[in-house]
């Protein structure tokens, strides 16, 4: 079986993009690893978590109660609580990579990390299955490895309904940056690029409709965009190893 390495920002990560691949993964008989910025064992965002903070009309961005028990198992693991940090994250010890998503401001440091983006470039490099979602797209567009290449991420339809249902109560919690990460995507994507949205009324993937996400593949690199796509974005894993 393979291991396949998440890289975490150590705060403010999406639950759901995490702990549904882990829950896959794992079930699969797969070794799941982790690696943060410290070195010590990341939290997801809160809010997305556990939906305190937002208002009735924006309820359905808390995760689903799949994703919070699968959460709440990934806790308990061996390898979650105790992640490499990611300087030391080598490369050729793993057989995939995952970069999940996440709106808070504590995806910023993991977008911008130079240390997240060398190992990015060192993954599609050695052509290492590599899967991302959300905003786990932005630092390797930022690395440079997805110019010429087919993706998805955060469509700017599902980032701007996020913002605006919740830009009263828990002001600037769901706008990570001022662009929204689809238009920054399509700019480092080219020349020959193309970006992806998928459907218009997105689909929410789990044991029970398993194939309903949006996946986008481009050789060994998969993308999806929000996540209802998790679910979907691990079984195309499973399939590439």
């Amino acid at each position: 079986m393979a291991r396949i390495l998440i890289i975490l920002p150590q705060t403010d990560y999406d639950p759901s993009e995490v702990a549904l691949p882990w829950l896959v993964w794992r079930g699969a008989g797969h070794e799941v690893c982790f690696a943060t910025e410290t070195g010590q064992p990341a939290a997801c965002d809160p809010v997305t978590l556990t939906g305190k903070g937002l208002p009735l009309i924006a309820r359905s961005l808390q995760a689903r109660v799949e994703a919070r028990e699968a959460y709440a198992a990934m806790r308990e693991d061996r390898n979650y609580n105790r992640p490499l940090s990611w300087a030391k994250v080598r490369v050729a010890s793993f057989d995939a990579f995952h970069f999940p998503g996440g709106h808070a401001p504590g995806m910023k440091p993991y977008c911008e990390s130079s240390e997240v983006q060398r190992i990015a470039q060192e993954c599609f490099g050695a052509d290492k299955p590599v899967s991302a979602v959300c905003h786990g797209v932005l630092p390797l567009a930022r690395a440079g490895v997805l110019a010429g290449r087919r993706t998805t991420a955060l469509t700017e339809p599902l980032e701007k309904i996020a913002i605006q249902l919740t830009q009263r109560a828990l002001r600037g919690h769901y706008r990570t940056y001022p662009k929204s990460v689809e238009a920054e995507v399509k700019h480092r994507i080219r020349p020959g690029g193309m970006f992806e949205r998928g459907g218009l009324f997105p689909r929410y993937a789990g044991k029970r409709s398993p194939e309903a996400g949006f996946v986008v593949q481009d050789g060994n690199y998969l993308s999806a965009r929000w996540p209802g796509d998790a679910w979907t974005l691990a079984l195309r894993m499973n399939d590439l190893l």
